[in-house]
């Protein structure tokens, strides 16, 4: 049953004496096991893809078993069915709590599912990835997620089930709780540094130009083509114009297909020098 990604409850009973607080495991009689199903939202397999697409890698950190959690793994397209008993891509809290530093740095890029973990271990894993360099964002809706959801570069708590606490803790609100969110949160804000590279290549491609040409200008002739007025007018046409046009745009899916930027990345790229010196 855990295995077909169902939660298992098993209930029993037994008769104790009204003086004993306590009773022993031997001594209950057990009724039966029900299965819980929690079922992937619709949506979330492609979230996923698109994520993958546009070079973000998912992990899942669960309390599960790992039963539960390869199974709901594999129905969300987390771990596909060749990886399904790979080394090393599925691990429990208690092994990663058991790695030097050393060895968690090197499996951390590679584990892909960590069950029966703790918040620490959730806590840890975050500190790991932010040292190998990379922008760690992470949901999470419960008190004990309010760690590493601070610890992270982005935190993304989920708005109907999330508690206060993970609210104080995050920078981003999921309001219906859908990872598909997430896909679009990257969307929007690939979308909005595109549009920051846009207009800083518009802007500095005019001011440019005009210096240029009024040095060029005083240096030969002694006389400046662009009086202030002048410049003034262009620079507030072009700053008002400019910044609605550049900054307006609305995101693409071409977007998810960009690689992600990195954090030591120039804000102006070499291709953006090159369309700038043209």
């Amino acid at each position: 049953m855990a295995a077909s990604s169902l939660r298992c409850i098993a209930f029993t009973y037994t008769q104790i004496e009204p003086e004993k607080v306590q009773c022993n495991e031997d001594d209950l009689t057990l009724l039966g096991i029900v299965g819980l199903k929690d079922p992937c939202r619709p949506g979330a397999k492609k979230a996923i893809e698109s994520c993958r697409m546009a070079g973000v890698q998912i992990k899942m950190i669960t309390g599960d078993n790992v039963f539960i959690a390869r199974a709901i793994a594999t129905e969300c397209g987390l771990l596909s069915s060749d990886q399904e008993h790979g080394v090393g891509e599925v691990i429990e809290g208690s092994e990663f709590r058991n790695y030097t530093p050393d060895e968690r740095i090197l499996k951390v890029n590679n584990i892909l599912i960590m069950a029966r973990s703790f918040p620490m271990d959730k806590l840890m894993m975050v500190h790991y990835l932010k040292q190998k360099g990379h922008v760690v964002a992470v949901t999470g809706d419960g008190t004990n997620d309010a760690p590493a959801l601070k610890e992270a570069d982005v935190g993304l708590s989920m708005g109907i089930q999330g508690t206060e606490v993970a609210k104080e803790s995050l920078d981003i609100v999921i309001l219906d709780d859908d990872f598909a969110s997430v896909a679009t949160v990257f969307k929007w804000g690939r979308c909005v540094y595109n549009n920051i590279q846009k207009f800083i290549q518009f802007q500095l491609t005019v001011n440019v130009a005009a210096l240029v040409i009024n040095f060029i200008a005083a240096v030969s002739a002694g006389d400046v083509p662009l009086t202030t007025v002048q410049l003034l007018w262009v620079n507030l046409i072009m700053d008002t114009m400019g910044a609605l046009a550049l900054a307006t745009e609305r995101p693409t899916d071409e977007l998810m297909h960009k690689p992600s930027v990195g954090r030591t990345e120039p804000l102006i790229t070499k291709i953006m020098w090159r369309n700038l010196l043209a």
